[in-house]
């Protein structure tokens, strides 16, 4: 095999890939990045099984072949050359020789035919959308995955699509993100995409209107970019039926400016150190919340002017769940649907009905 490619695409296309290649998997070989040389394209592969990454550069094939090299160490050389043509070559010793201008480097290679075979998907069952709308999807749901892994069919993101409108669902047991848009799709589609796919998922997408086309099978699921492919397992299970848990009715709302909320709580949050909780206390009433927090390091008082559509509450929460919900929302104001300070709060944006996040409160102490 031998063949020559511009330096900083292959250094581009190897990131991509790597981001499939986590080293924790039992077999050697998939520590390593496949490169297939044929018909003037270099195509690079990386793999950990359950995600594997695709991705495609133009190059000068001189000789057709394919390799498996160690990811690490070959993208720490291609990252450290000149910016300039990159000549690879195999040799009979099982390695490649890798020149850039004065710089020539050896690095051994395994046999290409003891790569697993990426799953094939049939890319008949299409679904097509902005990478740019994809990506803002992901972001305002992957925050909600489970990290716990005793209950695996959270630690994914419910994809559905069902009447033209597709909807993105992540839940930990403590909060609950949905993302709804509308989508040009006759197909009903319900799966469950693993949290760690589309969070890789999300570092490639671009932000522009390019499409992305998504196929599905009944265990896999297919990003299609272009040159760039994305496979990944679905997970198996039913999700939570997410519908029930969201309240429909409320006892009182509030609305209030995101970022002067999003302050307020991230001071008080400083010294709300109990446990895991990081709790800050909401006391709502004459159109105003103050919010306090205190341990032992001090004390947080913070006071906000609201509109305040019912009765006066009083009610705790997690403040890291507040502020991750406050973060990734780009309205200027929120509104906060409550009913006691037992039941969930429903936080959705003042403009359009596109997203609804679901948060518990924390019991502790409420003076």
């Amino acid at each position: 095999m031998i063949f020559t490619c511009e330096k900083i695409k292959l250094q581009e296309a190897i990131s991509t890939v790597q981001k499939a290649i986590t080293g924790k998997s039992t077999m050697p070989i998939l520590q390593g990045v496949l490169l297939i040389a044929e018909n003037n394209t270099l195509t690079l592969i990386g793999s950990d099984i359950d995600l594997s990454i695709e991705t495609k550069i133009e190059a000068n094939i001189l000789t057709p072949g394919k390799i498996v090299v160690d990811s690490k160490l070959f993208g720490e050389i291609i990252k450290r050359l000149p910016n300039s043509n990159v000549e690879i070559s195999t040799n009979e010793e099982n390695s490649i020789n890798i020149k850039c201008e004065k710089s020539n480097s050896t690095l051994f290679h395994m046999n290409a035919d003891e790569y697993p075979e990426i799953p094939k998907i049939n890319e008949n069952m299409v679904c097509q959308m902005s990478q740019k709308i994809l990506k803002n999807m992901i972001k305002g749901t992957i925050f909600a995955v489970a990290q716990d892994e005793t209950r695996p069919i959270l630690t994914g993101v419910l994809f559905e699509i069902k009447n033209n409108k597709l909807n993105l669902v992540a839940l930990d047991g403590y909060r609950l993100a949905l993302r709804s848009e509308s989508i040009n799709n006759k197909n009903d589609i319900n799966c469950v995409i693993p949290g760690k796919t589309l969070s890789e998922v999300s570092k490639v997408l671009e932000d522009d209107e390019k499409n992305v086309n998504l196929s599905f099978t009944l265990n896999h699921i297919l990003f299609n970019l272009g040159k760039t492919r994305i496979i990944s397992r679905l997970l198996e299970g039913e999700f939570i039926k997410y519908d029930s848990i969201i309240p429909e009715e409320y006892n009182l709302k509030v609305t209030a400016k995101r970022d002067e909320m999003l302050s307020c709580i991230e001071r008080a949050s400083l010294l709300g150190k109990e446990g895991n909780t990081n709790p800050v206390k909401f006391d709502i009433k004459d159109d105003t919340i103050v919010i306090t927090s205190n341990s032992q390091l001090g004390k947080v008082r913070e006071e906000l002017n609201i509109i305040l559509q019912g009765d006066s509450l009083q009610i705790a929460f997690n403040s890291r769940y507040l502020i991750d919900v406050f973060k990734i929302m780009d309205q200027e104001e929120v509104f906060l649907e409550l009913s006691s300070s037992v039941n969930p709060c429903v936080i959705k944006g003042k403009e359009g009905n596109n997203f609804t996040y679901l948060i518990l409160p924390v019991r502790c102490p409420i003076n």
